[in-house]
């Protein structure tokens, strides 16, 4: 007689897992990352509407990273008491409003309050993202659902940019956010039908956070992070100087590499989800050794086109498994303390991005967009040792308790 037949004994299913539900955030991330990146392809229409130049539109983006970093640090603590699915829902209605904001803004100041409100959607969006996705499917389907989730994000890098060039000059920049305010009003809804309540499950204590940081075994793991984005930024922020300036591509060829890079990147973020179940070391070790290998490629084969789209194409992929394989380690490794881990890792992805950006600059300031590949290189190489360094065993852990602080 099994469990389930004696009498007095009763077992409870496990629930089934909510798909439904992984794919509303996955469009939540769609339509974050589309309305992030939307001003880099609108950049002159919007300066010349608010009477500035493009540089200071251009702050547009630098205010919404400044303001998901300092979410992605405050966030958790700041909403530990309130249902993870009303945070989640305020957080799409803060896209809606960024974008309507935006799109009836009469002057800078107001267009900039607009893209205040995106990056606090944004840094707890992806604060709560690993997190989330572990109360929605079971264990060993997490890595799945977070590598849909994030194939949203590389979805968006593909449409944001060229869809936005093209429909801003088809029907104006301010149409342009006003459509992607409606699909974020239709994720909005999507998420109303499908998201679960989750009552919160973080530490009570405000400094959660930063807490984490006191263990060595992840300031190895956030500086490591810290280097492949930064490597990887230092190399995509100055890719289209490089094909234009060595491979000597132009417009159109421009064009098929990135939409190439884009592809494999989605590419890559798929096949990370079925691979880092079993995987997850080697695929950390490995995405940023492969980047790093690809970048030197690139600088000493650069000027042949056809070599830089399948080494960038390459490139793509192999970054595609990056922030799945770095969240699932998060998911792992603090399975008790996921949205604090969550946002120690948003707010070292959002300073990557910022000090590979300028560091990228200034190379390419005082040696041009070959040195800047280079550079991009030896950071990811760096990064390598750092990882191996970050995923070794800790040395005999003095309890059970320090044992599952470890990392594997």
């Amino acid at each position: 007689m099994n469990a389930a037949e004696r009498p007095g004994v009763v077992t409870t299913a496990a629930p089934p897992p909510a798909w439904g539900a992984v794919f509303s955030l996955t469009l939540g991330v769609f339509s974050l990352i589309t309305a992030e990146f939307l001003p880099a392809s609108l950049l002159t229409p919007m300066a010349e509407s608010f009477a500035v130049n493009e540089g200071v539109t251009g702050q547009a983006v630098t205010i919404t990273a400044a303001v998901a970093l300092v979410t992605s640090l405050l966030g958790v603590s700041a909403t530990r008491q309130i249902d993870r699915r009303r945070i989640l829902l305020a957080l799409s209605l803060l896209l809606v409003m960024s974008n309507l904001l935006v799109a009836s803004a009469p002057q800078l100041s107001f267009m900039l309050a607009g893209r205040v409100l995106l990056g606090v959607a944004i840094g707890g969006f992806w604060t709560l993202s690993a997190a989330t996705a572990m109360r929605l499917v079971p264990p060993a389907q997490v890595a799945r659902a977070l590598s849909l989730i994030y194939s949203g994000g590389s979805l968006a890098t593909i449409a944001a940019a060229p869809l936005g060039s093209y429909f801003g000059e088809l029907m104006g920049w301010r149409n342009v956010f006003l459509v992607a305010s409606a699909f974020g009003a239709v994720t909005l809804i999507w998420q109303m039908v499908t998201l679960p309540a989750m009552s919160p499950e973080v530490s009570g204590r405000p400094a959660a956070t930063l807490r984490l940081l006191q263990r060595r075994s992840i300031q190895l793991a956030m500086g490591a992070v810290l280097l492949v984005f930064a490597g990887h930024f230092a190399f995509f922020t100055y890719l289209r100087p490089f094909l234009e300036q060595v491979a000597g591509a132009g417009p159109q060829q421009l064009s098929v590499v990135l939409l190439a890079f884009g592809v494999a990147n989605v590419v890559g973020t798929m096949l990370a989800g079925m691979l880092l179940t079993r995987h997850l070391q080697r695929i950390l070790l490995l995405m940023p050794l492969v980047m790093g290998m690809l970048g030197i490629g690139l600088v000493l084969l650069g000027s042949s086109l056809v070599t830089d789209t399948l080494l960038i194409g390459l490139w793509g992929m192999a970054f595609g498994a990056v922030p799945v394989g770095w969240s699932t380690w998060v998911t792992r490794t603090m399975p008790d303390d996921a949205e604090s881990g969550g946002g120690l890792l948003v707010a070292a992805v959002q300073l990557a991005i910022t000090l590979g950006a300028a560091l990228g600059g200034v190379i390419f300031t005082l040696g041009g967009v070959t040195p800047v590949f280079l550079a991009s290189a030896l950071i990811l190489l760096l990064a390598v040792l750092v990882i191996f360094a970050a995923l070794r065993p800790q040395a005999e852990p003095a309890s059970r308790q320090d044992a599952q602080k470890s990392l594997y």
